[in-house]
């Protein structure tokens, strides 16, 4: 590259400085992609022959095998991936690799190659998280009647099924899947043909090069082509999402597994002791996720604050959009691999989830609605048990042990039916709304779910 217009060669603290191949090489399956491409529309058009075409196609997958196999030598003194492959095929098959580079830049070959990447991540993504999905979903089946309480400002507050918890799970999942599907119709776009940011006099048939790669569109602007990363952004911002979800999982399984909760215990295949306490059972891997995903705001935040000042078309800055986009998509891959594998090997305490939920108050709100359907305003209903609950408080009592008289005294309406209102099945029964936890809806969410992991949605 510096032939011809420099006169002395690059310092070797700048050419350490600014090396990217000790990272960029994991594009280099997309650059060799990307270059068979284009060197068919190199021959389209005339600037190579057919015999040339070939020499140059077979002598990249020859080079990409040599990747594979680990025989390939990078060298660090050629920059990045894109060089290092360009230098091979020149030195394998001679002339005819030199003019493989024709009416194209680094700028928009990086372009591609990212979008190329990308692309493929979404998709491992995708499928990570259907996994995930089914092991909630196996793990709903297997829990579909037990009763938990759900939790507010993590104060027990309504009861729940644990399979209703599970589901909302899924449903969170479900959004990151919309997501990163929604983030793939931006990142399918072809951006070779821009050149190094105001395309090439020889005009390549870019339809062409987009129908070989799969592509769905073409990029329009040549200037924005080539400094377009919103992709990479979105595409971080959908990892961070996920990464979201999955520390708050991960909050409430370390909670849930304290001896003060006790409603699950991770298996000993995902757990770890302490160097001093011999007793210890630590939920290490759910704290790792959790603390993980400030790696994955990091990442994003990385990008942004890169690309705010940036002037129009493409500057060196960009080349640190790929370790940040590398290190996110290893970090959430693995994690989205981990929970598939820890969710089966939870073990779920059934009494003492139950034994929780049987806590009278759960249902205070229940006793309120008890009077709203009697013809008592909610506001005055809703005074009149959290007068009870006081009492019940101090009186050292449960809210369903209070005498009817009692109970009467704050309202006429009370009456012998009152007792049914404790009843923890019976009032999960009854809460059949579009969404709530009622058995018969959390049936009717595990068999949807099913259909539509199996085709896909």
């Amino acid at each position: 590259m510096r032939k011809g217009r420099f006169q002395k060669a690059v310092a070797d603290v700048a050419q350490r400085y600014s090396e990217s191949v000790s990272f960029d090489y994991r594009l280099c399956r997309h650059d060799i992609a990307g270059s068979i491409a284009h060197v068919a529309a190199l021959a389209k058009a005339g600037i190579v022959s057919a015999a040339e075409q070939k020499k140059i196609e077979t002598g990249l997958r020859e080079i990409e095998q040599e990747i594979e196999s680990g025989k390939f030598h990078w060298d660090e003194g050629l920059e990045d991936a894109h060089m290092n492959i360009e230098s091979a095929l020149t030195k394998k098959i001679g002339e005819a690799g030199a003019k493989l580079h024709t009416a194209r830049s680094r700028n928009d070959q990086v372009a591609l190659d990212l979008r190329l990447y990308v692309k493929e991540q979404i998709e491992r993504a995708s499928a990570l998280l259907k996994k995930l999905q089914t092991a909630f979903l196996d793990l709903a089946e297997e829990h579909v009647d037990l009763v938990m309480p759900g939790y507010t400002h993590l104060q027990r507050a309504q009861p729940i099924l644990f399979a209703h918890y599970l589901l909302g799970q899924i449903e969170a999942f479900a959004r990151d899947a919309e997501r990163l599907r929604d983030c793939l119709q931006r990142t399918d776009v072809l951006p070779l043909g821009s050149g190094a940011l105001a395309g090439s006099t020889i005009v390549l048939d870019r339809e062409l090069i987009a129908r070989e790669l799969g592509f769905a569109r073409i990029s329009q602007n040549s200037l924005d082509a080539v400094s377009d990363r919103d992709f990479v952004c979105e595409f971080l911002f959908c990892l961070a999402m996920i990464g979201m979800h999955l520390s708050r999982l991960s909050e409430d399984l370390i909670i849930w597994s304290t001896s003060e909760f006790g409603f699950v215990e991770f298996s000993e295949g995902f757990s770890t002791g302490s160097s001093l306490m011999p007793q210890k059972k630590n939920p290490d891997m759910a704290e790792l996720t959790r603390g993980r995903t400030g790696r994955l705001y990091g990442n994003l935040m990385s990008i942004l604050t890169t690309l705010k000042g940036l002037p129009s078309s493409y500057n060196r800055d960009l080349q640190e959009d790929k370790e940040a986009l590398f290190d996110s998509v290893d970090t959430i891959s693995a994690a989205l691999e981990l929970f598939p594998a820890m969710l089966p090997q939870l073990k779920v305490n059934r009494e003492r989830m139950e034994a929780a939920a049987n806590d009278p108050n759960l249902l205070a709100t229940d006793l309120a609605e008890y009077l709203v359907k009697k013809g008592v305003p909610f506001r005055e209903a809703h005074e009149i048990v959290g007068a009870l609950v006081a009492n019940a408080v101090a009186q050292g009592t449960k809210l369903n042990a209070i005498a009817l008289a009692d109970l009467k005294k704050l309202s006429p309406l009370f009456d012998v039916d009152v007792v049914d209102v404790f009843d923890v099945r019976r009032s999960l029964v009854a809460r059949r709304a579009i969404g709530a936890p009622s058995p018969e809806n959390v049936k009717a969410q595990i068999k949807a779910w099913h259909e539509r992991i199996g085709r896909g949605d």
